[in-house]
């Protein structure tokens, strides 16, 4: 088969593809750009979201059976393929007044990692380590690395999204064709920062995207309760921005959206949103629940002070898991053979292990640098009132 006929199976079979509802569902066509990429894109696309599993994965066990692992992680498994197919549609190489920027929400290793950022260093950061991504710290929830356009993530809940339009203006602002996204999660929809964003882009018509991953759950309550629409992209449509559904467990569907949004924010088209159905596999901070050496948590956690989803939901959302369709889908077309899947996965797994064998062995921050980058160093003027 094409991968155009692939591609427009899929799409018309999407709200059909295991679930019922709203859980996970392509809206109408959203055009096949994927079919266009070379065979080393696409083989690249499946690396990235390998390398987010298996660093997640790894964290979950270091977190469960290392006593001397400091980090603390608020995992993305499950979601790899919206961050990898959002990131393989922007320009991620080059001068920083060229290169799309995306701003991160409090679980940013699969946008970190999606974008660029450097996995060693970044487990570095996460373990508070002196040579980490940002020196330790930023830790998890507040980790950048400007050089790859990976702005930053965010301790709090929505103000990402108002700076992020804030970046989109600077770039209409001086002429520039770059591109701002922002990521944010179901929880957002109840905040003000959400509804000013997405008015202020549309008002100003500025090139700024909002990826919403719809994984069900504001920690521990369904988005639901908080949220009138079915489809939280019905708020953005609300104030005129083109808003596509898209499901976020094939990493195809969501680069097709995104490609389409960057396209018409480059032209001067101004914003768009883009909602991904899909489903995050541990709770919401850490590993309660979970198993060394397997995937998900299925158990109590003592945080909701209970199991605060159905098992049989986590195990549904797992049979359409983003490894295993882009894998097929890329055996599918011909791209690679499993015995070549296989040895991508191995290689991921040996990059992901040595990445946390460098980290284990940098240098502890140290107390007496909790107040650098805090106040001026040197001599400072004094500065008299007229």
């Amino acid at each position: 088969m094409s991968r155009r006929g692939f591609l427009q199976i899929a799409t018309l079979a999407g709200a059909a593809a295991g679930f019922t509802g709203t859980l996970a569902r392509s809206e109408n066509e959203i055009g096949y750009y994927a079919m266009d990429l070379s065979d080393d894109t696409l083989r690249h696309m499946l690396r990235t979201i390998l390398r987010i599993r298996w660093h997640e994965r790894t964290m979950a066990d270091k977190m469960l059976s290392d006593p001397s692992y400091r980090a603390y992680n608020h995992f993305y498994a499950g979601q790899e393929a919206v961050a990898t197919g959002v990131c393989a549609a922007l320009r991620n190489d080059g001068p920083f007044d060229q290169i799309d920027l995306v701003y991160s929400t409090h679980r940013p290793t699969g946008h970190a990692i999606a974008k660029g950022v450097d996995m060693a260093k970044m487990q570095a950061e996460f373990d508070f380590r002196a040579t980490g991504l940002n020196n330790g710290y930023a830790a998890e929830m507040h980790i950048s690395d400007p050089d790859v356009g990976f702005i930053g993530a965010d301790g709090m809940i929505g103000p990402g999204h108002v700076i992020a339009t804030g970046s989109a203006f600077a770039f209409r602002a001086r002429g520039s064709d770059q591109v701002s996204v922002v990521f944010g999660g179901d929880g957002t929809y109840a905040t003000p920062h959400f509804h000013s964003a997405l008015n202020n882009a549309r008002l100003l018509d500025l090139p700024f995207i909002y990826v919403l991953e719809n994984n069900l759950y504001h920690q521990y309550a369904h988005y639901s309760h908080s949220c009138p629409h079915a489809d939280i992209a019905d708020a953005a449509r609300a104030y005129g921005i083109p808003a596509r559904v898209v499901d976020g467990q094939d990493v195809f569907q969501v680069y097709n959206a995104a490609k389409e949004a960057v396209d018409r924010a480059r032209a001067g088209g101004g914003p768009s949103f883009i909602e991904a159905k899909t489903y995050r596999y541990y709770n919401h901070w850490g590993a309660p629940g979970a198993e060394v050496g397997k995937l998900g948590a299925f158990g109590y956690d003592p945080l909701a002070i209970s199991s605060f989803r159905p098992e049989r939901e986590l195990r549904s959302w797992m049979q359409r898991d983003p490894v295993d369709i882009a894998r097929a889908t890329l055996i599918d077309w011909g791209v690679m053979d499993e015995t070549t899947a296989d040895t991508m996965e191995t290689d991921v797994r040996a990059e992901v292990d040595a990445a946390f064998a460098w980290a284990a062995e940098q240098p502890l921050c140290t107390p007496e640098d909790g107040l650098k980058h805090v106040f001026a160093e040197g001599v400072v003027a004094p500065r008299q009132m007229a």
